[in-house]
């Protein structure tokens, strides 16, 4: 079945399951977009009232802690010359993993420790991927699944309120058009979010860092 096959069945059956089972599918490194299915899901549950906006936002981020926890537990068991190995291989390729993918993931995590797991969820590009380097790195489960599911979580937020809006201030009638919109502005406002994460978290780090600070006698 090629993909626009999978897509066009995605967005004639979006239910519960369906969001669940395709977002983890699209937070494993198997590709599939997310615009797909949140954004279409909550134009669905404000046009016809068969969701709950809240509830495409909570099984979604369901459904991204499933894939992610799949790569984690791949990753940790499988260790990193074979994580390398599948990225250069034909079928890392067809899955658009390759090894320079791997290795940004990496060093994203790397340079910034356990948050990276928030921070990479709003990335395109890492944020399919970050589980992976947590996992090589053996990363304590409750600190994973507590950053990977505000993660993604702030992002299901962000494409549910796309089709929120998209429903609010457009005459679209379809879950494709929806799709096709929200694609179009996903990464843009998704980049937004970011900068917002990083200057509220570097001011609550700024904050406390001056708190903390002993006071000098003059």
């Amino acid at each position: 079945m090629e993909s626009a096959e999978i897509f066009k069945w995605v967005l004639e059956n979006l239910n519960y399951w369906v969001v669940v089972i395709f977002m983890a599918i699209e937070s494993s490194f198997i590709p599939f977009p997310s615009e797909v299915v949140v954004p279409p899901a909550a134009w669905k549950a404000m046009a016809d009232g068969s969701m709950n906006i809240v509830m495409v936002v909570v099984f979604a981020t369901i459904g991204a802690n499933i894939g992610a926890l799949f790569n984690y537990y791949l990753a940790k068991w499988l260790g990193r010359p074979v994580v390398y190995k599948f990225a250069n291989s034909r079928f890392g390729h067809m899955c658009l993993i390759d090894e320079k993918k791997v290795r940004d993931a990496e060093e994203y995590f790397r340079k910034h420790g356990a948050a990276s797991t928030f921070f990479g969820r709003l990335i395109p590009g890492i944020r399919q991927l970050i589980s992976i380097p947590a996992g090589l790195a053996n990363m304590k489960m409750g600190p994973f699944l507590l950053y990977t599911t505000l993660g993604a979580g702030a992002w299901n937020i962000v494409l549910a309120l796309l089709g929120y809006f998209i429903y609010k201030f457009t005459d679209l009638k379809t879950t494709n058009d929806v799709y096709e919109l929200a694609t179009k502005y996903s990464h843009e406002i998704g980049y937004v979010i970011l900068i917002l994460a990083v200057f509220v978290v570097g001011f609550i780090i700024y904050k406390g860092l001056k708190k903390n600070k002993p006071e000098t006698n003059n």
